[in-house]
C-alpha cells in the first residue's frame, strides 16, 4: 500500500491504483478538517464536502477537493444581495443528506442549532456560490437527521431517520423538485421498522432498497425493497455472503452494483467493502481493510466519480474511535451491466419465474437440435429440413408448454393471494396482542402510582403512629408527675392540719 503512494503521479495517478482495493492518496498541502455525518458529493471531478459533526460541534463549511490535482480547496458562500445572516441562510448543520440537482445542491434535513419543526431544504449555486433556504409547501415531514433520500427522476424519496426529540421514524415521504412540493407516499404491505443511519439506493428507476441501519438498541442487517409502481414494500430472500448488522455505513451504486462501506454496531467496526448486485439479489465481498481502519467508521461518506474517464470509489471522513480527514480511492474492474433487474416480491413469484426461465431454456435447447435452414432456401425445396406439419408440431407444443406455465403462474398468484392474507392476519392478530400489551402496560402504571400513592400514606401514618406513641409517653409522664405533685400538695395539708391541732 506505502508503495502504490509513493509512485502515484498526480497528472496520472488513477492508473497506479489497485482494482478492487482501497488506497489512501497521499495529499499535498492543507487539508480538509476531520469530520463525521458530513454531506459528500462529486459534480465535474470535484468532491463537495459539506458540514458535519466534530467534537459535538456542528460545521458549515464546504470543502472542494479536486480529483485531477489532489488538493483542497474551500467555498466561500454568499447570500443573495448579502441580504441576511450568512449563518441565518447555511447554518452549521451535521447528519443531512445532499444531492445534485442542475447546478445546484440540495441539503435536505439535518440536525442544526436552530432547526425548525418541519424538514428543511437548503440550496448551493455551484455557479454563483449562492447559497439559501429553499420554500416547498405541501405536506412537509418534520424535522430529522440520520435519515436516506434517494432521487428518481425529478423526485427524492425520504425514508426514516430520528427526528430532533429522539423519535424514530418509517414513514416515507416524497419531495417534486419540479415544484417544490412535499407529499406523504401511501404503501401496502411491511414496511420497513423505524430506523436511522441506513443506506437507500434505487435500482432501474422503479426499486427503493433499505439496508441496515439501527434502532436505539438494535443494529439491522436486513434488506428491504419498495415497488414504485405498485408501491408495495417485500423482503426479498438475498444470496451470498453474510452481512453483518451495522450502522453508520455509506453506499454508493454503479450499474447494477450497490457498494456499502464502513458503519459499524457501537463494539466493532466493518471492515468488508460489501457489493449487492440488485438485479440478482446476491451479496458479495469486495475487498477487506485492517482493524481500527479509517474506513471502518461510521458517519463516512463515499460517492463514485470518473476522473480520467475511469471509474473510481472515492471516500472521506468517520470516526472509529478518532475523526478522519483522509481520502481513499478504489479503482473499479470493468463489468459487465444487465439491463433486465431480476427483483422478485415474494419466493412464490421468484419460483414462477425461475421455472419459466427453465421452460425457455428447455424450449431453446430443443430449438437448438434443429440444422439451420440451407443459405438459399426455397418454398418447396428438399434441402429445407423444416416441413410444415414439423413447424406445426413445434409451435403446438411451445403453446402446451405456455398453458401449463400460464396455469403454474396462476397457481402461484393464488398461493401469494393466501400467503399475503395469513401475513395480514398474523399482521392483525400482532396489532391486537400490540394494543393488549399497551393496555396491560398502561394497567400496570397505574396499579404501580397506585401503590406509590398507598406507600407514601402508610408512611404518613407510620409518622402519625410514632409521634402518637411520643405523645403518649409525654402524657402518661406528665400524669405521672401530676400525680406525685397531688401527693406532696396531700401531705402538706395534713401537716397544716396537725398544727391546727395543737394550738
Amino acid at each position: 500500500m506505502e508503495e502504490i503512494r509513493k509512485e502515484i503521479d498526480v497528472g496520472d495517478w488513477h492508473s497506479n491504483l489497485p482494482h478492487d482495493e482501497w488506497t489512501q492518496l497521499t495529499v499535498p498541502g492543507s487539508r480538509a478538517s476531520a469530520r463525521y455525518k458530513h454531506a459528500a458529493v462529486v459534480v465535474d471531478e470535484k468532491l463537495y464536502i459539506v458540514g458535519g459533526s466534530r467534537n459535538g460541534r456542528y460545521l458549515s463549511d464546504v470543502q472542494v477537493f479536486d480529483l485531477r490535482s489532489l488538493t483542497w480547496d474551500s467555498l466561500k458562500l454568499k447570500t443573495e444581495d448579502g441580504v441576511g445572516s450568512l449563518g441565518e441562510a447555511f447554518p452549521a448543520i451535521s447528519d443531512h443528506r445532499m444531492i445534485k440537482w442542475g447546478h445546484k445542491l440540495l441539503l435536505i434535513g439535518g440536525y442544526s442549532k436552530n432547526q425548525s419543526d418541519n424538514m428543511s431544504v437548503r440550496l448551493i449555486d455551484l455557479e454563483t456560490h449562492l447559497c439559501g433556504v429553499v420554500e416547498a409547501s405541501g405536506n412537509v415531514p418534520v424535522s430529522r437527521g440520520g435519515h436516506s433520500i434517494t432521487l428518481v427522476g425529478s423526485r427524492v424519496f425520504v425514508f426514516g431517520g430520528e427526528d430532533k426529540k429522539r423519535r424514530l421514524l418509517n414513514d416515507l415521504h416524497v419531495l417534486d423538485l419540479e415544484t417544490m412540493t412535499w407529499d406523504v407516499v401511501e404503501t401496502s404491505q411491511t414496511r420497513p421498522v423505524p430506523r436511522f443511519d441506513h443506506t437507500a439506493a434505487t435500482h432501474s428507476n422503479r426499486y427503493l432498497l433499505i439496508f441496515g441501519g439501527c434502532s436505539h438498541s438494535i443494529f439491522f442487517n436486513d434488506l428491504h425493497i419498495l415497488d414504485l409502481q405498485t408501491m408495495e414494500w417485500s423482503q426479498p430472500h438475498v444470496q451470498g455472503d453474510d452481512v453483518t448488522p451495522r450502522a453508520g455505513h455509506a453506499g454508493i451504486t454503479i450499474d447494477e452494483n450497490w457498494y456499502i462501506v464502513g458503519g459499524g454496531d457501537n463494539s466493532t467496526g466493518c471492515l468488508e467493502t460489501l457489493v449487492l448486485n440488485m438485479s440478482k439479489l446476491v451479496w458479495s465481498t469486495s475487498t477487506h481493510v485492517g482493524a481500527r481502519h479509517p474506513l471502518a467508521s461510521e458517519g463516512l461518506s463515499v460517492c463514485s466519480a470518473s476522473v480520467f474517464g475511469e471509474n473510481i470509489l472515492v471516500a472521506f471522513g468517520g470516526y472509529n474511535g478518532k475523526y478522519n480527514n483522509d481520502i481513499f480511492a478504489m479503482r473499479l474492474k470493468p463489468g459487465e451491466s444487465s439491463s433486465h433487474p431480476k427483483i422478485f416480491k415474494s419466493p412464490a413469484a421468484a419460483a414462477a419465474a425461475a421455472s419459466v426461465t427453465a421452460a425457455y431454456a428447455i424450449a431453446k435447447s430443443d430449438s437448438s437440435d434443429f440444422p439451420p435452414p440451407p443459405a438459399n432456401p426455397t418454398l418447396n425445396g428438399t434441402g429445407n429440413s423444416f416441413s410444415g406439419s414439423n413447424i406445426r408440431n413445434t409451435i403446438d407444443s411451445i403453446k402446451e408448454e405456455k398453458r401449463t406455465l400460464e396455469s403454474s403462474v396462476a397457481e402461484t398468484q393464488v398461493e401469494n393471494s393466501k400467503l399475503r392474507e395469513k401475513i395480514d392476519e398474523v399482521n392483525s392478530t400482532h396489532a391486537e396482542l400490540s394494543q393488549e400489551l399497551q393496555s396491560v402496560q398502561g394497567q400496570l402504571i397505574s396499579e404501580r402510582s397506585r401503590c406509590f400513592k398507598l406507600e407514601a400514606q402508610i408512611a404518613e401514618l407510620q409518622k402519625a403512629l410514632e409521634s402518637g406513641q411520643s405523645i403518649e409517653a409525654e402524657v402518661e409522664m406528665l400524669r405521672k408527675q401530676k400525680l406525685a405533685s397531688d401527693e406532696r400538695e396531700d401531705g402538706t395539708v395534713k401537716k397544716q392540719g396537725w398544727g391546727w391541732g395543737t394550738r
